[in-house]
């Protein structure tokens, strides 16, 4: 590769995408550095040297993404460094790989590691698909061989408005994901499809088609720069050539040991993993001479001439291992409240694969916060997916998710993402948790099957069920047989993964991933149409264990309300450093939660203190009219001239002596006592908000309202008076306008040079 720094230009989709070499990370095998917008990534390549102590190819792909690309700094207190990768970083990392492996020739056995690096993002252009497009143009100008390249870009189509159609977009800006009716990202050849993930809001299949369709336009283009770009600075390709000790032993197990291979078939079909061969390996070890072939090697070869046998009986005879046909979904089986203190469980089986999923509900104030270069994001839908060793019949080792794992999730994650319902309708964080129990084929839509049922049991009001479900392919040449509900086995000899859940109105999610060198649009389309009829199955046996979601959550789930309150009143629901919102708190034993935007939500583990709060806080913010009149309000202090009195919960007025009864009233205590339950009507709300309350009504009031000479000289302090108590003293005036001020809700501290203001009488 040159080392002169070269650069290219393409216009894609109306920007400019950029490929250097020659300045950056030298030592490397081949570096690119690639750049869309204000969005730049850094690929590096390097090919180590063969491994022999691995029977597999030794890829590995590293996506870096690192926060001082966005301009952040990481916001914990103590650890400013980032941490281990984020569940993005590891998902696109998983992207890209899935893109680039099926082109590595098999005989391939030199490590290559890519790290990808985040350098710069802009905000508007994703860096997803800008590093599979990198990490191909790296790979295409190195020495290793591979038979790239490939391209990427993202598809968008935006929710109708108003009737009104939208079309097909290439590399939507971020900005626009949020309402995106289709979210697809796809990796091809020129010709054929290699990689698809895609979220989708019951996506009709033609929709998704037709973006694949288009896709391929754009990426044919791609290719076709990156393919001249490799002309002008790339390497000669490193040749392979396969092992003449694997073909010697692949001959040999054909000619001699093939029957005994092919009756291994039958104990390979009920498990996933592992291998029932060590005893014919050991056979054919010594059969041929111990020194002759490795061990594992024949392993290697057993496996290989039994996954030939299984795609000849399909091809040939339409003959699965398990004696299926190929449209027949195994045995569909599950139930749902299995758990009796979470607040949503089922189990949902088909076949050997079984999933237990427990879903929870909990306060909004638990959603899930992401840091990334771009920002923060919040989550309130969390799907997580555990498949400990047991799931597989093996040991193993036990702690943080692998990258599969967490791959596994994100599939059933998004699967039903498009059926939660909205915050304001259902104001919950939602996590959802799948066991995976029994392994053989297909986990991720066992989850994403098992999270509808747990959901709905948990009274997550769904706007549909999704089902998903997992077909394969076995072909060869220009003949190919599609198959429905693939196992394990046949995951492994088959040439694809083609995961698809939805609804029975549309597509919410796909992950493909393939082992051959891509698939043609006929066989996408032919294999979205046999899984919509294997989802729609599958959905009408998942409704006849539930057909519903409950109509009320769990007794043991929080119970949540939800209001909104001016954004201007939102002081007075905190109070003076927060005592009002604490005291509400305290009293009421809900959680409260404010926002910016005026939103409050209020969440208890019962309805009686939920109401309360509720209602608190609705008292606190609402409008107080004139003459207004409330049956039941508590006295709560009384002094020489009136008593304070809570009309609304948490708001409290003040009534006078003069308005607590028809004739005079000397003492207050006289008339009423505290924790009395009193009548009273709005008498004033002066220009501060104080509240001037009543216990006159009819006659009695008309008379107050027409003072005679007497009663006004009532008001007059008797000489005995302590200065204290006089109604126009320095103290009384004091008391008087803090006390109204904290009824108030007022969140604003009191002036002391409020001056106070007698209420008409």
């Amino acid at each position: 590769m040159t080392t002169k720094k070269t650069q290219v230009n393409l216009q894609l989709a109306g920007k400019t995408l950029t490929l250097e070499i020659g300045e950056l990370a030298q030592q490397a095998t081949s570096s690119v550095l690639a750049r869309l917008g204000d969005t730049m990534v850094l690929v590096t390549v390097v090919m180590g040297s063969v491994r022999t102590d691995l029977d597999y190819f030794p890829l590995t792909v590293e996506y870096v993404e690192r926060l001082y690309a966005g301009g952040r700094i990481k916001g914990s207190r103590w650890v400013k460094r980032e941490g281990r990768p984020s569940d993005d970083s590891i998902l696109i990392g998983r992207l890209i790989d899935r893109s680039i492996r099926p082109l590595f020739p098999k005989e391939f056995k030199k490590e290559v590691q890519i790290v990808i690096t985040i350098l710069s993002v802009d905000g508007e252009n994703a860096p997803d698909v800008l590093s599979i497009i990198a990490t191909s143009a790296a790979l295409a100008i190195s020495k290793i061989p591979w038979k790239g390249p490939v391209s990427a870009v993202r598809v968008g189509k935006a929710l109708e408005k108003d009737g009104e159609k939208s079309e097909l977009v290439i590399n939507p800006s971020v900005a626009e994901f949020e309402s995106l009716e289709l979210d697809l990202i796809v990796s091809q050849l020129k010709e054929k499809t290699l990689m698809i993930e895609a979220g989708a809001m019951q996506a009709k299949e033609e929709i998704v088609l037709d973006a694949i369709k288009k896709a391929q336009e754009e990426n044919k283009k791609i290719i076709e720069f990156i393919e001249d770009f490799a002309v002008k600075v790339g390497d000669k390709k490193e040749e392979v050539n396969p092992d003449p000790k694997f073909a010697e032993i692949l001959q040999k197990i054909e000619k001699s040991y093939k029957e005994d291979v092919v009756a291994l078939i039958k104990g390979r079909v009920s498990k996933e993993a592992g291998s029932n061969s060590e005893d014919l390996v050991d056979t054919i070890y010594k059969n041929e001479g111990e020194d002759a072939f490795d061990k594992k090697l024949i392993a290697k070869a057993i496996e290989k001439v039994m996954f030939e046998a299984i795609r000849e009986n399909i091809l040939n005879k339409s003959e699965r291992p398990d004696g299926r046909k190929v449209s027949e979904i195994r045995p569909i089986s599950g139930k749902v409240s299995i758990l009796p203190r979470t607040h949503g469980s089922a189990i949902f089986q088909r076949g050997d694969t079984q999933a237990l999923t427990v879903a929870t509900l909990g306060s909004p104030r638990l959603e899930q916060l992401i840091e990334s270069a771009e920002g923060e994001e919040s989550k309130r839908y969390i799907h997580h997916y555990s498949m400990p060793p047991y799931s597989l019949g093996e040991t193993g080792r036990m702690g943080t998710p692998s990258r599969r794992e967490i791959g596994h999730g994100a599939l059933a994650e998004r699967a039903i993402l498009a059926v939660i319902p909205k915050q304001e309708n259902f104001p919950y964080t939602i996590r959802v948790v799948s066991e995976i129990l029994s392994s053989n084929g297909s986990t991720s839509m066992a989850a994403t099957c098992g999270s509808t049922l747990a959901l709905m049991d948990a009274g997550v009001p769904l706007t549909k069920p999704v089902a998903g479900i997992a077909m394969g392919m076995v072909s060869r040449d220009e003949k190919y047989v599609l198959l429905t509900d693939i196992l394990g086995l046949e995951d492994f000899s088959g040439d694809m993964d083609f995961k698809v859940a939805g609804t029975d109105t549309g597509i919410t999610a796909i992950q493909l991933d393939v082992k051959v060198l891509g698939l043609t649009l006929q066989q996408i389309s032919e294999t979205l149409e046999e899984a919509k009829k294997a989802r729609l199955f599958i959905l009408e046996k998942m409704l006849s264990i539930l057909e519903k979601p409950r109509a009320q959550v769990s007794q043991y789930a929080p119970k949540i309300e939800q209001i909104h309150i001016p954004v201007e009143r939102i002081g007075e629901v905190i109070g003076p450093g927060g005592k009002v919102i604490r005291n509400i708190i305290a009293q009421t034993g809900a959680t409260v939660d404010v926002e910016d935007d005026g939103s409050v939500t209020i969440s208890g583990t019962s309805e009686d203190s939920v109401k309360k709060a509720v209602d608190w806080v609705k008292g606190l913010v609402r409008e107080v009219k004139v003459g207004e009149i409330f049956e039941e309000a508590e006295v709560k202090r009384i002094l020489p001239f009136g008593a304070f009195v809570e009309f609304l919960p948490g708001k409290e007025g003040m009534v006078h002596v003069s308005q607590m009864a028809s004739g005079f009233v000397k003492n207050p205590s006289d008339v009423t006592s505290i924790g009395q339950k009193v009548k009273v009507r709005v008498l004033e709300v002066d220009e501060q908000g104080r509240i001037n309350l009543s216990m006159l009504f009819g006659q009695d009031a008309e008379n107050k309202s027409r003072p005679t000479g007497s009663e006004v000289k009532q008001f007059e302090p008797p000489t005995q008076q302590p200065p204290s108590e006089h109604p126009l003293s320095r103290q009384f005036r004091r008391e008087r306008s803090a006390n109204t001020n904290r009824s108030s809700g007022n969140w604003r501290d009191a002036s002391p040079n409020t001056r106070f203001r007698k209420p008409h009488y």
